[in-house]
């Protein structure tokens, strides 16, 4: 499939933002709410589906928006199109701390899985699909869900994750993960998950099951999971006898809220 050739600029450190540059007639796809800011002469538009496939129809629409709804993902899409005559820049940015990602999927084989809230934008002729763990107990056990977002075009997408990102490569090589360390992987790397054991479950604070990522290709982690920090934050937010929070009107406790969905 034929992207379109976006350019792009990494800005910041550990807050960071991707600015995406377009020739005219040029879009790049993003998860709704991701846009920071953009020049005039950008047009955006929420659309059903990726825009990877020109003649899809209604009901392919329809269908590539419920595979969206199966990873918990928001129906539609953003499409944004520069309409000027001269180049135009847009900017997205991550939900949380992190770092962004970028990958030129024609490198990467025109094919990745990542988890599913690790998609942020992409030039317009990705396809954002789902792809199924291959063992019910990776998806069921796995902490990140049964369902992971299948990436594929050869243009550039960006991922974004918690904390340091941190790519290997492996060759015929096995390695294991906290589950929720996981950001992406190719298409060479087997998912699976295994014990470690109860002992070292109730006492050791890892969990009772790490993610074994064995094969040949790119696997990419975070340093720090957003649900780990979101963790974190909780445990330490003060309470009253009974449960409940003080200070529910400050900073804090509004944080607090967010992070718990309330």
């Amino acid at each position: 499939m034929q992207c379109h050739e976006v350019d792009y600029t990494i800005i910041g450190d550990d807050l960071q933002t991707v600015e995406v540059e377009l020739d005219p007639g040029e879009t790049v796809i993003a998860e709704a709410g991701a846009m920071n800011w953009m020049d005039d002469g950008i047009a955006f538009e929420a659309k059903m589906g990726d825009g990877s496939r020109a003649n899809e129809g209604l009901m392919g629409k329809l269908f590539s928006a419920g595979k969206r709804v199966m990873t918990g993902e928001s129906l539609f899409m953003t499409h944004f199109s520069n309409q000027a005559h001269g180049k135009r820049c847009v900017t997205f940015g991550a939900p949380f701390p992190g770092k962004i990602v970028p990958l030129n999927m024609a490198d990467c084989g025109g094919e990745i899985l990542c988890q599913k809230d690790a998609f942020l934008c992409a030039a317009k002729g990705t396809a954002v699909g789902i792809a199924f763990t291959k063992r019910f107990g990776a998806g069921f056990f796995g902490g990140e869900g049964f369902i992971l977002q299948r990436l594929q075009g050869d243009g550039m997408a960006f991922l974004h994750a918690g904390g340091t990102v941190v790519e290997k490569h492996l060759n015929n090589e096995t390695i294991k993960v906290d589950t929720g360390c996981i950001v992406a992987f190719t298409p060479g790397i087997d998912y699976s998950i295994e014990s470690v054991g109860l002992k070292s479950a109730f006492f050791g604070g890892e969990g009772l099951f790490l993610a074994t990522l064995r094969g040949t290709g790119r696997v990419y982690l975070q340093s720090l999971p957003f649900s780990r920090l979101a963790d974190r934050v909780l445990q330490h937010a003060p309470r009253q006898a009974g449960g409940e929070r003080q200070g529910e009107g400050s900073v804090l406790g509004v944080v607090g809220d967010l992070l718990g969905g309330r």
